[in-house]
């Protein structure tokens, strides 16, 4: 088994393995997973050292919590971190009148988005009852920012509905001890700065905003988290694709094909890794956790195979040179924090 390093979230007594597990692809994200082949991907994850896991409900609609809970079921509770979120119940619908959207061959249940605090307490209430198990160790608020609201008004009804209710039952949560830490999981590094300065978190969930292609989040966030000791746990390290695949035709990034200015940027990046002979995932996987907010990355897998490559990517050795030469050829922030 590898030994993976913890790191502590925000001032909690919780710690996270500073790689995790990303709970989407459980839930049948743009493609069906057979359940033997998700449960065994779940626990070829833990086998391998991997102690920290992320869901939600709007997974699969239920599908990834259900299947994370299954496949640890048996081992001790205490030996690993989970992490899911607030902000959708899930009403039971038929399964013609659903939109299965991301996830084909989702549950029969419709999501339903709620940030109230009767709601968020329900919510909980029923991560508890898919999942199985006693206690979670971080709740996240889902999804309130612009990516999934489209417009400000939206976006800023959610904030408000959040903030007013949802936020009040996680801190009671958390008062209470019934959750270790609370948080957001969110798509932009915007929305977690709006969240920083309006309560008490302590971590954000930030999806693909600081990777080897996207740093803004080094102008005020990363030091607003810095300050108000607020962990960061970076999702997507791979922004959703290309940084895992390389810049190959119909390549991804931000859950749609890479437009050409994209697919330039990491071909250098990729002969900058080429001539120290380290592989892109390589880099991708390490450079977030050189920031001293990060506490994780959390890589997706759907299969034994992809764990197993995710293990040995994270072990992967990079010379300081490496870094040195992107910052070098402008393909880095000069600003991100990098082994010297």
């Amino acid at each position: 088994m590898t030994t993976i390093k913890t790191r502590p979230i925000g001032k909690t007594k919780v710690r996270v393995s500073e790689m995790g597990f990303g709970g989407a692809p459980l839930g049948n994200l743009y493609a069906e997973l057979a359940d033997d082949e998700a449960l065994a991907t779940v626990r070829a994850a833990y086998d391998g050292g991997i102690r920290y896991l992320d869901t939600a409900p709007y997974y699969g609609h239920g599908l990834s919590e259900h299947r994370i809970g299954q496949a640890l079921r048996n081992v001790p509770r205490d030996s690993f971190v989970l992490s899911t979120k607030i902000g959708r119940l899930l009403k039971p619908e038929d399964p013609s009148r659903i939109e299965p959207g991301q996830f084909p061959g989702c549950l029969p249940f419709k999501p339903v988005f709620d940030y109230s605090y009767d709601g968020v307490m329900r919510s909980f209430e029923d991560s508890l009852q898919r999942l199985g198990f006693h206690r979670i160790d971080i709740m996240l608020i889902h999804d309130v920012d612009m990516w999934t609201h489209q417009t400000q008004e939206a976006t800023d009804a959610r904030f408000r509905e959040v903030m007013e209710g949802g936020y009040k039952a996680l801190h009671k949560l958390r008062a209470e001890g019934v959750i270790g830490a609370i948080g957001c999981g969110l798509n932009e590094w915007q929305a977690c700065e709006r969240f920083a300065r309006a309560g008490d978190f302590d971590c954000f969930l930030l999806a693909s905003r600081y990777t080897l292609l996207e740093q803004q989040s080094l102008d005020t966030l990363l030091p607003l988290c810095q300050q108000k000791s607020i962990s960061i746990i970076i999702g997507g390290p791979y922004n959703t694709g290309i940084l895992a695949t390389g810049a190959t035709p119909g390549a991804y990034y931000n859950y749609v094909s890479a437009p050409p200015e994209i697919l330039d940027k990491v071909r250098k990046i990729e002969a900058v890794c080429a001539r120290h002979e380290v592989a892109l995932p390589a880099a991708a996987l390490a450079f977030p956790l050189h920031h001293p907010a990060v506490a994780a990355v959390i890589p997706g897998a759907r299969s034994v195979t992809e764990i197993k490559r995710n293990i040995a990517t994270y072990q992967t050795k990079i010379p300081t040179a490496l870094w040195r030469d992107l910052k070098s050829e402008g393909l880095l922030r000069a600003d991100a924090p990098t082994p010297l």
